[in-house]
């Protein structure tokens, strides 16, 4: 597998409240994971760090994560504990107010492929040179279009479009929703909404079919041009492609 991720804090905000890792176990089993924080100074940096780092650390010291099964029970379980966490601190810290964060996560083994997903960063499988999106944004406006309240024309500049209604540290309850995938699929690729606010599906995979840039490069191009669009929110890019070295 080739794997790389990044993250720019774009042209706008004065900090990156984004987190990203990936992460091998004993097993060679991976965890991609990128989380989009918010709320109070610098404290949706503190969520987003907690729960990347909280993940990788746990899922770096696993001699397997065992059957898929196992794995979804190991992913809510941490989801869980995480949660209490980031409103632990909420609570104990007075300029925190509003602290809470996104994460979507994949799990990548020989045998199958995870999807997890808490808010807005997106989630999908490349596969002969398209992306497909496995996740479902946790959006007022994506529930508006998926009831038929909204056109997708009119969602995309909806005034309201990045307004959340679930993220980790909003409420005592949270559940992570979990998208079992075919392993038969040519690569991984995660990011914050920072990316999808101002590249196309179509201009992205328009970079990552480039084959004479190296995944690196692809992956910085990206950002480049959503930076070269305004680079309204911090971007976060992982991407992970099965094959080569």
């Amino acid at each position: 597998m080739r794997a790389y991720y990044q993250t720019d804090p774009g042209k706008v905000r004065s900090h990156n409240e984004d987190s990203v890792t990936i992460v091998e176990n004993l097993n060679k089993e991976w965890l991609v994971i990128v989380a989009d924080g918010m709320g109070g100074h610098k404290a949706g940096e503190v969520a987003s760090s907690l729960v990347v780092n909280e993940l990788s650390k746990r899922f770096s010291e696993l001699s397997s994560i065992g059957s898929k099964e196992e794995a979804v029970i190991w992913l809510k379980e941490i989801i869980d504990e995480i949660n209490i966490k980031i409103l632990k601190y909420a609570e104990e810290h007075i300029d925190a107010s509003g602290l809470g964060t996104t994460c979507v996560c994949s799990i990548i083994t020989d045998n199958f492929l995870l999807f997890g997903n808490i808010g807005d960063s997106s989630g999908y499988v490349y596969k002969k040179g398209k992306l497909y999106k496995v996740t479902k944004d946790h959006t007022l406006v994506n529930i508006l279009l998926e009831n038929g309240e909204l056109t997708e024309d009119a969602a995309k500049v909806h005034p309201q479009k990045n307004v959340l209604m679930k993220a980790l540290g909003a409420a005592e309850q949270i559940e992570m929703d979990i998208f079992d995938v075919e392993r038969d699929v040519d690569g991984v690729f995660l990011c914050s909404d920072g990316l999808t606010n101002m590249l196309t599906t179509e201009q992205i995979e328009k970079v990552l079919n480039d084959n004479e840039l190296e995944l690196e490069e692809q992956v910085n191009k990206m950002i480049m041009k959503a930076n070269m669009r305004g680079g309204t929110d911090n971007i976060t890019i992982a991407c992970v492609k099965f094959g080569g070295d």
